[in-house]
Parts: structure tokens; sequence; C-alpha cells
């Protein structure tokens, strides 16, 4: 693309040992965010989405529901309009630790926009997410990196994205924050070949694949993409997609089944994730609920887990 060289096979399949610094990174002054950043026994740590946790009680409740529910960890949102101190408060008092955050203006203010103001909001965006993770005691942040439309052809959303992402990668360096790309129905590294193309060309540690694997299904094999990415995967979102509910129904009512009932094969999901020695955070990104449907989802995912 644009005179970019092509990568060998050895190139695209290699391990890249940088990876594993996520695992070690963000060392904090509280002992309960360090642990974000360990491995666990069970190899994989169970999380959640902050916006999975059903009603308006404060935010320390919501964190103790999700500890006493056999959850490792959670994941919120930033920028949010949650204040810095109740963050702590809710993450100390339910011993829950934050392993990271999602940049919630990805979608509005892309990376990709052909409005240089709009691209300026979405890195002041990028830059304040990684701010909070840090200050969370996270070791990541997801990012969308671009959204290719009809007025953002292919090639700019590469390059602009590239452009942009780079600008934030001095903050993410002196933070010891990961930015990790997830795979999306953004039209935009549509195959695990050019996202480990995409992800190599900026040859930093600090940045990786947040890997979700039942946005794949639709269009792939997620055991496939696992093991192209290799140690570029940094975390894992966990969901389900059904094709046959696709195509009954509709393309959004794919994801409309349970986790272990869709088309996701988990025992192939989970061998892939074993050869490249994943260990790390997995968080569900599911309709969520009261404490009954979040017991669950948390039941659901060890049985994937366990597969």
């Amino acid at each position: 693309m644009n005179g970019r060289a092509s990568l060998s096979r050895r190139d695209l399949l290699r391990v890249s040992g940088w990876s594993l610094a996520a695992a070690g990174v963000g060392a904090v002054m509280n002992p309960l965010a360090a642990r974000a950043a360990e491995p666990s026994s069970s190899r994989i740590k169970k999380a959640l989405k902050i916006g999975m946790v059903a009603g308006d009680q404060p935010l320390v409740e919501k964190f103790k529901l999700v500890k006493s529910l056999g959850y490792d960890g959670i994941e919120l949102d930033s920028p949010n309009r949650h204040k810095q101190a109740d963050v702590l408060r809710a993450r100390d008092e339910a011993e829950l630790p934050i392993h990271g955050v999602v940049d919630s203006v990805h979608w509005n203010d892309t990376l990709s926009h052909p409005d240089p103001a709009v691209r300026a909001r979405g890195l002041e965006g990028l830059r304040q997410a990684i701010r909070d993770s840090k200050a969370y005691g996270g070791t990541t942040v997801l990012l969308v990196p671009a959204v290719v439309n009809t007025e953002v052809s292919y090639d700019e959303a590469y390059e602009r994205s590239q452009a942009e992402i780079r600008k934030a990668l001095p903050l993410a360096e002196e933070l010891d924050i990961k930015i990790c790309f997830e795979n999306v129905w953004n039209q935009f590294l549509l195959s695990p070949l050019e996202t480990a193309r995409y992800i190599d060309e900026f040859n930093s540690p600090y940045i990786g694949a947040y890997f979700d694997v039942g946005n794949v299904v639709n269009y792939g094999w997620p055991e496939q993409w696992i093991r192209i990415l290799g140690k570029r995967i940094v975390k894992l979102d966990i969901k389900e997609f059904s094709r046959n509910r696709r195509d009954a129904e509709g393309l959004w009512k794919g994801f409309d089944v349970e986790l272990g009932e869709g088309d996701c094969n988990w025992p192939a999901v989970m061998t892939a994730l074993r050869e490249i020695g994943y260990e790390g955070w997995g968080t569900a990104e599911v309709p969520g609920g009261d404490a009954e449907r979040l017991r669950d989802v948390a039941q659901r995912m060890d049985r994937c887990i366990a597969s």
C-alpha cells in the first residue's frame, strides 16, 4: 500500500518478544493496581466492561458486586464522567483491579477523519485514556484505530491513523501503557496478516492487538487470527457470534446468542491461545444486567476458558 514493502511469511508469523513486556509494565503505588499486570494461575483472568453492570448505584457498589461474582477485574471507558478519586476508592475498597480502559471517543472523533480538528479531538481523547489507564493502575488502552467509509478511503485511513497514533506514543512510553487495536466492524484491517503488518510498522513495544474473539466469526476463524497475530495479542474481548442467526435474522442478530452457544469454536480458540503462550485478561463484552445475569456470564466464561 503506497509503496510499503510487503512482509515475508516469516515476518508475519514471528513471535515478537516485546509483547511480553505488557505483563510487567505499569508499576504503581497501590499494590491492588499492580495486580492487573500479573499473570494468573488460570492463565486467563476474567473481567467485564463497566457498562455491563446494570443500575445507578455508586461506582464502589458496582465494583463490589463484580468482585463478589468471581471476576478478577474490570475495564472502564475513558474519557469518562467519573472523578478519579471515586474510581480509585471503588477499586481499593472492592479490591478489584482496573486492568485497562476503552477509548470512549474513537468512533465519533476518529483518527482517520478528513477534518484535522476531528482527528485532534480524537488524539486528545486517546491521550486522556492513556493518562486515566495509568492513574487507575491499568496497562492498556483499547483503541479502534480508524474507520473506512464513503468519506475516508482505505489508504487514507491507514496513513492518517498511524500518523495520529504516533503522536500519542511518547506519552504511552512515558507512562508504560500499551495502545491496543481491536478488530471491529470498521471496514479496516480486515485480515490478520494486514493487522500484523499495521502493528509491526509502528516498531514499538507499546503497540499491540486487543483481539475480539466473537467479532471475527462473521468473516473468519478466531483460532487462525490468534496464531498469526501471536505475541502481538495483549488482551482479549470475549463474546460470541452465530452465523445461523445472522443468515436467518440479519447481520447484527448474530451477536444475540449466549457464550458457548454460537459458532465460536472455543476448544480451538483455547488451543491456539495455549500455542502462542497467551496469559492475561479476557474481558466479557456481552449484554449485562443484574447480579444473576453477570453470574451467568462469569460461569459461561469459565466453561469457554476451560475448553
